[in-house]
C-alpha cells in the first residue's frame, strides 16, 4: 500500500468509530503513524470529520417536514410508504453536499506546498523505497530519467558531483515526476544499506511557495538534515542523515 492508496482508503474512515477495525483502514492508519505527510493529512481529515458531525448534529429538523414532503405527492403517483424517505434522504444529501463546498477547502487545502513535498520526499528516503536503477555512472542515471520523461537536466553541486552515485528512482508528486539520486556519502553505513544522501528534483512549477533563487534553505525533518533551494526551473531537496555540517560539505 502506497500513500496515495492509503489515503483513498482513510477518506472513508471516521474516527471514534469501528472503522478502524477494517484490515485496510488499520493497515492505512499505520502507514499514516510512519508517513509525515500522510500523518498530518489524517489529522486534517479527522478535524474535519469531527467538526461535520458537530454541524449535523446542530440542524434542526423542520416541524412537519415529512408530512409537508407525502401530501405535495399527487396521490396517483404516490408510491410505497418507503418514498417519501428517499426524499428525505436525498434533502440531507444536498445539504451534506453544500457542507462538503463550504469547508472542504478549509480542511483540504491542496497539498502541493514546499512543506508537504519537503516531508512526502523525506518520508519515502525514511522508510525504504527501491532503486529503479542502479549504476554508479552519472550518464546513465541522465539517460535513464529523460528516457523515462523525468527531470533530467539538472545541475549538481560541484561537491556533489564528487560524490559516488549508487543507483535513482522516479518518485510521483502532483501529477508530475520527481527524478531522486542515490549516492554515498561515505561514511559507514548500517548493515544492508547502500546509500545515504538522496537529492530529489522536481518542476519548480508544481511546488508551491518553492524559495527563490539563492542560497540553499537548511532545515531538519524526521531526524534528517535537509537542504532546498531553486536553480533554474528545478526545485532541488538534498537530504541525508546528521547535523548542518553534514549536509553543508555537498551543497
Amino acid at each position: 500500500m502506497n500513500v496515495n492508496e492509503a489515503r483513498t482508503i482513510l477518506l472513508s474512515y471516521r474516527p471514534g468509530t469501528a472503522d478502524a477495525e477494517d484490515p485496510q483502514i488499520a493497515a492505512a492508519l499505520a502507514l499514516a503513524q510512519r508517513d509525515p505527510g500522510l500523518g498530518s493529512w489524517l489529522e486534517n481529515h479527522c478535524a474535519y470529520q469531527e467538526v461535520l458531525h458537530a454541524k449535523f448534529q446542530n440542524i434542526p429538523v423542520p416541524a412537519g417536514l415529512k408530512e409537508q414532503i407525502i401530501s405535495e405527492q399527487p396521490a396517483r403517483e404516490r408510491l410505497p410508504q418507503r418514498h417519501p424517505r428517499l426524499k428525505v434522504a436525498a434533502l440531507v444529501g444536498i445539504i451534506l453536499l453544500a457542507m462538503l463546498t463550504i469547508f472542504w477547502p478549509q480542511f483540504y487545502p491542496k497539498d502541493d506546498t514546499l512543506a508537504v513535498y519537503q516531508n512526502q520526499m523525506m518520508g519515502i528516503a525514511l522508510n525504504g523505497y527501491g532503486m529503479d536503477f542502479l549504476t554508479n555512472s552519472a550518464t546513465e542515471i541522465r539517460c535513464y530519467f529523460a528516457k523515462k520523461q523525468a527531470p533530467a537536466n539538472y545541475t549538481l553541486p560541484d561537491s556533489l558531483q564528487k560524490v559516488a552515485v549508487v543507483g535513482c528512482a522516479i518518485q510521483d508528486w502532483q501529477k508530475e515526476k520527481v527524478s531522486m539520486l542515490c549516492f554515498r556519502s561515505g561514511r559507514p553505513l548500517p548493515p544492508n544499506q547502500t546509500t545515504d544522501l538522496w537529492l530529489f528534483v522536481v518542476p519548480r512549477t508544481s511546488v508551491r511557495g518553492a524559495p527563490e533563487a539563492g542560497p540553499a534553505q537548511i532545515s531538519t525533518i524526521n531526524g534528517l538534515v535537509t537542504a532546498v533551494w531553486t536553480q533554474g526551473d528545478k526545485v532541488y531537496l538534498l537530504g541525508t542523515a546528521g547535523d548542518k555540517s553534514s549536509l553543508q560539505q555537498f551543497l
